[in-house]
């Protein structure tokens, strides 16, 4: 097992100083050698402040950059009773390889965006934020899992499947191609949903846009749906919960994909 810590922030601003000096940021990379070069690879990118960035390339070992902001003197002077600041508030991340699982954890280092480049036989991506970051997925292939709260999802040339939550942002997928045997979901509370599938797709379809509509380009073959009326018995009242899905099928149907907003509207393009 190995672990690499990436040196904190503050101190990068410090021992490049004059480079930095006329920008607003920092940035420091490490590379991460796998155990097995060559062979598939499993990614799990974690953060709480900031955007993920995964990026699938032609090499064998995992890249990490991290950027984050340089922070001012005047910013800090006036917390310090007059005095500068020369320290503290630094981020730090690490990575931590075992056999070809690499782990990217950023805690709670308010970092602006940890970009990784990963090998395109990687197999498996995990990836999640919650506070002031969008997250980007290109050219990957294998299972994705992608989690955010605060901020936007956008994965573009993605082969596999896909999983794809957040609450505030857009959700935004483009496939080349899919597998066929995996259900997958996308949903987001505020945001649209819009996912470019291949003509080839077969697919058994749900579908919810409460406060919009419901888009496609696909010939889909709508099934009758039930309107679901769940009563729950709380201490001193009952809650009623009413679910109106649009249920379909693509090209004689498959795995489930669903696909879910409260405030925006769900569209599901068939790829040109």
């Amino acid at each position: 097992m190995k672990t690499i810590n990436m040196i904190p922030a503050l101190m990068i601003a410090i021992l490049f100083a004059g480079k930095t000096q006329a920008q607003n940021e920092v940035k420091e990379q490490m590379v991460v050698p796998l155990s097995a070069p060559g062979k598939s690879c499993k990614i799990k990118v974690e953060a709480l402040y900031g955007s993920i960035k995964v990026v699938g390339y032609e090499g064998k070992d995992v890249v990490v950059e991290v950027e984050a902001d340089k922070k001012s003197e005047s910013s800090s002077a006036g917390s310090g009773g007059g005095m500068k600041r020369i320290g503290g508030g630094g981020a730090e991340v690490t990575a931590q390889e075992d056999d070809n699982t690499v782990t990217i954890n950023a805690g709670i280092s308010q970092v602006k965006m940890i970009s990784v480049k990963v090998p395109t036989n990687t197999s498996d991506i995990e990836v999640s934020t919650v506070n002031d970051g969008d997250i980007t997925v290109n050219n990957i292939s294998g299972q994705i899992e992608i989690n955010n709260v605060n901020g936007w999802i956008h994965c573009e040339g993605v082969s596999g499947s896909v999983v794809a939550n957040t609450v505030n942002g857009d959700v935004i997928v483009g496939f080349k191609s899919v597998n066929p045997q995996s259900a997958m979901a996308f949903s987001t509370l505020n945001g649209k949903v819009d996912v470019t599938f291949p003509a080839t797709l077969k697919a058994k379809l749900k579908l919810k846009a409460e406060q919009g509509d419901v888009f496609s380009d696909f010939d889909v073959t709508i099934e009758k749906g039930e309107t679901k009326a769940e009563k729950q018995n709380g201490e001193h009242m009952y809650k009623i919960a009413i679910e109106d899905w649009v249920y379909g099928s693509v090209n004689g149907g498959g795995p489930e994909i669903m696909m879910k907003t409260t405030n925006g509207s769900v569209y599901v393009r068939k790829e040109k």
